[in-house]
C-alpha cells in the first residue's frame, strides 16, 4: 500500500503487478490493506486479538527508494512508528528485511 507516498519508488511487484493480465482482475498493491495508513488501527485489532508477535516486511522501496544511498527518513518514520505501537500494545516486533520488493531501479 501507499505506493508513491513520501518518496517510495516502484518496486519489482509493482512493475510486476501493473502488466496486464499478470494479476487477476488487473489488482495491485497500491493501496491493499492500506496498513501504511491504518498501523494504529491494525495494532489495535492484533491487540484485542492476542497477538504476541507480528511479522512485517520493511520495504526496501521505502526507506531507499534507489536501492543505494541514504535512507529517506519518512520511509524510516513509518516503521519507527509502527514499532512503537507495537510495543506499547505488548506485541513483538518481527521484521522481514527484504520481502519480494527488491527497488525497480535496480
Amino acid at each position: 500500500g501507499a505506493a508513491t507516498v513520501h518518496g517510495r519508488t516502484p518496486s519489482i511487484w509493482d512493475t510486476f503487478s501493473h502488466t496486464p493480465g499478470k494479476v487477476r482482475n488487473g489488482d495491485t498493491g497500491d493501496i491493499a490493506a492500506d496498513h501504511y495508513h491504518r498501523y494504529r488501527e491494525d495494532v489495535a485489532l492484533m491487540k484485542d486479538l492476542g497477538l504476541g508477535a507480528y511479522r512485517f516486511s520493511i520495504s526496501w522501496s521505502r526507506v531507499q527508494p534507489t536501492g543505494r544511498g541514504p535512507a529517506v527518513e519518512q520511509g524510516l518514520d513509518f516503521y519507527r512508528r509502527l514499532v512503537d505501537e507495537l510495543l506499547e500494545a505488548g506485541i513483538t516486533p518481527v521484521a522481514t528485511l527484504y520481502h519480494w520488493d527488491l527497488p525497480q531501479e535496480l
